[in-house]
């Protein structure tokens, strides 16, 4: 099996029946056929080997993004206009995944960046609470009853055939806070490297982008000497 056929077999198999506090509602666009669809051309173009690679976390899918196109980081709008596949999404811009693709194109591009690296989430499954975005650390319930998700989630994207000296987590406090505490009892890496969530990038220091995609390119690039 490719790198790809092995992504696109776990998200056949991950189910939406998991047990979540009251009010929290969680984020499954893999029955939808258009993202079925959009999904296995993106993994397909850029994964279709069995080339090691080094994984980068992020927190959650969230409902402009991945939970929609169901492509880590990757809206709308830049799947049809980066990646080149056409879908029926409405183009809504979302303001991480500007940000990846902005590291991304810095790196050399898709092709070259995705051959080394696979951008995931901690959590496989995103939340949604009142209308917006809900992250797994946001509720200690809904850590706590998504956990066991969580960690065979990590070990299933290691089995895709990823570096386990080192990884990557999108998210210097509370997802890194979490995750390192994680890798220290389950021993998944021998170092994870934290690295400013993107969304608070775009958000807060916003005309330092230049310079955090530099921090992110060279921490990359130095991961695989």
């Amino acid at each position: 099996m490719t790198f790809a056929d092995k992504i696109l077999t776990f998200h056949k198999t991950l189910q939406s029946d998991w047990k979540v506090p009251k009010g929290v509602e969680i984020l499954y666009p893999f029955n939808n056929p258009d993202t079925w669809a959009v999904m296995t051309a993106f993994f397909q173009k850029y994964f279709s080997d069995q080339e090691q690679r080094t994984l980068i976390f992020g927190i959650n899918p969230g409902r402009f993004g991945g939970g929609i196109t169901g492509t880590p980081f990757t809206d709308p709008k830049i799947l049809e206009s980066i990646c080149g596949i056409e879908n029926p999404f409405h183009k809504r811009s979302e303001l991480s995944a500007i940000f990846v693709y902005e590291f991304i194109a810095a790196y050399g591009g898709p092709d070259l960046f995705y051959k080394d690296f696979y951008i995931t989430s901690i959590c496989p499954l995103g939340f949604v609470k009142d209308g917006k975005n809900y992250n797994y650390y946001d509720d200690k319930a809904l850590q706590k009853a998504v956990e066991p998700h969580i960690i065979h989630n990590i070990r299933t994207n290691i089995n895709f055939g990823c570096n386990q000296k080192i990884a990557f987590c999108m998210g210097q406090g509370k997802n890194y806070k979490y995750f390192n505490a994680l890798n220290d009892r389950e021993k998944f890496f021998k170092k994870v490297i934290p690295l400013p969530h993107p969304r608070w990038v775009m958000q807060y220091r916003r005309k330092r982008m230049e310079e955090f995609v530099g921090t992110f390119v060279e921490a990359f690039q130095s991961a695989l000497l």
